[in-house]
């Protein structure tokens, strides 16, 4: 009966104070909300709405738990004399009454249930509530009377277009632009309608028009539009730009083409990264040496993350026969802003560099958008001890470095190389790359033994132990010469196995030969394009020749003699005769120039002869390849130039000089030869 009589009594006024509590703040919370309406939009006024919402909520159900028992008890003898201050008597325990309370209690309990439930709710405060809401209507209608903060000073605006009465004009601008924040670029306005932003910026366009157009846009040169909204007297719009662009600004009802605009979008260049220390690619190490100093420098547009990762490679082994093991390191950098140095010391023995063989260190850094680039490799060689020499080993011992041992060595050297392109002049860059191209040389020049040949290229009569010098011929075709004492020659005729014949200058089987044969192939073509100064073309030659020489490598046949070739015989008949039957026609293949682009080509000639030019199909080309294109928002706008303006003399100039830039060059031909008076065309005909 107790929980029956407070909640007939105590609930009514629960949900009363609740009520007044919501309305004493739902008119402040309503002027916050437009408050922060016209501070930053629509979504900052719902947050608001709902923070405040939730605020309301929770202070009516704290004023509603306040009202419990106790709060009835006084309020009801406050309130009620009759109760004669015994209403606490019909709420306590029975038990624990005497019999004199339980009378009292009785008489008290009927009392309490004759009080209509009414007289305990809390009065409204009308004056309160009528004050409060006289307060609001006049900070709304100061907020909604106050200037919008959002609104920049407009620039005044020149279309170049003839103002007409009743026609809507463009006559204030601006431009707001917001950088990603990555970048930490402050966002700016600008009293103009061309820009250079960076990547992934939001634009935000404000302009005015007089008089009022009923809409407006952005009409974008390309196809579609970007829609204007009205408020506060002016046309907004804005976007996230990842790409340039050229449009107009189009209101409704207005007369004449008004001017492009252009917005070029400036993309984040990756993080350049250099070595400072050491300040050679490759160095050597000293003896006793322990540690390792290295240190990059990465420069970035927007800046570089503090951490980096250093990769290790650690290469141990000779020949082909090499094994490798990777592991990283996480170095911080040193500095600030665009420009950060990473610096470490490596210690050797940590790593296990104690054998002869080369530590391979390469730093790899990421700018504040998340871009990873790989800086440039530095590598530090153990070079193998030398052993002593003595007598007739020294005489005729090879010491050939390790640098030329490898095709692995001669590819890591040369991907080196075209990473450090950028920084070298050409002639060092050439000069770098001529050196790799003496390695592999050698190199091809050391498995050419095996197959045969002398350090010429050709067939020779040396063993793969031959120490003849490069230049010199087999031992056939040379007389003999007097024995000199000491001379490494007359020591190999007089003790050791010269193999006089080619066919048995080999331990492969003919497949195997094969193979190494298309290895020495490929060497061919590696040397010839970095003696040419282009390592990046002769990479996937070396690449060949590696894998060819993996397959050597692993043959489990091996044979000591291998029989000579079996060519077709000669028809000695033909010798001399001058007859030509069965031999292909040789006729030069026609190397007419070819324009490798015939679309701009052929734009370009229309615009100079004066005729029409199929500007949509130029402007497919332009799209198809605005990759390569320098400037195509130049060309874009140059080709809408000549649409709007058929007969535009500067405007046709104009995008021929366009066009010139874009153009290919043509291939150069061959100019065929004058075919002479009548006497040389005769010759030339005997002579077929």
């Amino acid at each position: 009966m107790t929980a029956a009589v407070i909640e007939r009594l105590a609930g009514p006024a629960r949900r009363r104070a609740g009520q007044i509590v919501a309305a004493r703040a739902i008119l402040p919370a309503a002027v916050l909300a437009l408050l922060g309406w016209r501070a930053g939009g629509v979504w900052l006024a719902l947050g608001l709405l709902v923070s405040a919402g939730v605020t309301i909520v929770a202070a009516a159900l704290r004023e509603a738990r306040r009202l419990d028992e106790d709060w009835l008890v006084a309020t009801l003898d406050r309130t009620h004399p009759e109760l004669e201050d015994s209403t606490d008597l019909v709420f306590a325990d029975a038990e624990g009454l005497s019999s004199l309370q339980r009378v009292q209690a009785g008489r008290i309990a009927v009392r309490v249930e004759a009080i209509p439930p009414r007289q305990l709710l809390e009065v409204w405060p009308a004056r309160e509530l009528t004050t409060s809401g006289i307060i609001a209507v006049a900070l709304a209608t100061i907020v909604l009377a106050w200037p919008d903060s959002r609104v920049p000073m407009l620039a005044p605006a020149d279309e170049g277009l003839a103002a007409s009465p009743g026609v809507p004009r463009l006559v204030g601008q601006a431009l707001m632009v917001e950088p990603p924040a990555y970048t930490g670029a402050p966002t700016q306005t600008l009293g103009t309608l061309d820009a250079r932003v960076p990547e992934g910026s939001r634009l935000v366009w404000t302009l005015r028009f007089v008089p009022q157009p009923a809409g407006a846009g952005l009409g974008l040169l390309e196809g579609g539009r970007i829609g204007l909204e009205p408020g506060a007297g002016v046309w907004r719009a804005s976007r996230r730009l990842t790409r340039s662009l050229l449009y107009r600004v189009r209101p409704e009802g207005g007369r004449g083409l008004p001017p492009l605009h252009r917005i070029e979008v400036i993309a984040d260049r990756p993080p350049e990264v250099r070595a400072l220390v050491p300040g050679a690619t490759l160095t050597m190490a000293a003896g006793g040496q322990r540690a390792w100093r290295v240190m990059f420098e990465a420069v970035d547009d927007y800046g570089v993350m503090p951490e980096a990762t250093l990769r290790l490679v650690l290469a141990q082994g000779e020949g082909e026969n090499v094994t490798f093991r990777e592991r990283s390191l996480t170095v911080r950098g040193t500095g600030g802003g665009q420009r950060m140095r990473f610096g470490t010391n490596i210690d050797l023995g940590a790593i296990g560099f104690s054998e002869p063989g080369d530590l391979v260190a390469q730093l790899t850094v990421r700018d504040a958008k998340g871009q990873r680039v790989q800086g440039p490799s530095v590598i530090l060689r153990r070079p193998p001890p030398r052993p002593a020499d003595s007598g007739l080993e020294a005489m005729t011992r090879q010491a050939l470095p390790a640098y030329f041992r490898s095709q692995r060595q001669v590819i890591i050297d040369a991907e080196a190389l075209i990473a450090t392109r950028p920084r070298l002049a050409a002639d060092r860059f050439g000069a770098r790359s001529n050196a790799i191209g003496d390695d592999q040389r050698l190199l091809r020049m050391r498995y050419g033994q095996f197959m045969g040949e002398d350090s010429g290229g050709g067939a020779s009569a040396a063993m793969p132990t031959n120490d003849a010098e490069e230049g010199e011929e087999g031992h056939e075709h040379r007389e003999a010469a007097p024995s000199v004492f000491g001379a490494l020659g007359d020591i190999t005729a007089e003790v050791g196995h010269t193999h006089d014949e080619p066919e048995a200058a080999t331990l492969l089987d003919p497949d195997t030969r094969a193979i190494l044969r298309q290895a020495l192939d490929a060497m061919w073509q590696s040397e010839a394009a970095l003696r040419l100064g282009e390592p990046k073309r002769a990479l996937p030659h070396a690449y060949r020749a590696l894998r060819f020489i993996k397959q050597v490598q692993q043959a489990t046949r091996i044979f000591l003699a291998r029989t000579g070739p079996q060519l077709p015989p000669v028809d000695e008949s033909r010798r001399l005769t001058g007859k030509r039957e069965g031999i292909g026609a040789r006729g030069l293949p026609d190397l007419a120039a070819r324009a490798a682009d015939p679309v701009p080509g052929a734009a370009w000639r229309g615009l100079e002869d004066g005729r029409a030019v199929d500007l949509p199909a130029l402007q497919r080309w332009v799209a198809a390849n605005a990759a390569r294109i320098g400037d195509p928002l130049a060309l874009a706008a140059a080709i809408d130039g000549v649409r709007v303006e058929p007969g535009c003399a500067a405007c046709r100039a104009r995008l021929r000089a366009e066009l010139w830039k874009v153009m290919a060059r043509p291939a150069a031909g061959v100019v065929r030869r004058a075919r002479g008076d009548a006497m040389g065309r005769r010759y030339l005909e005997a002579l077929r």
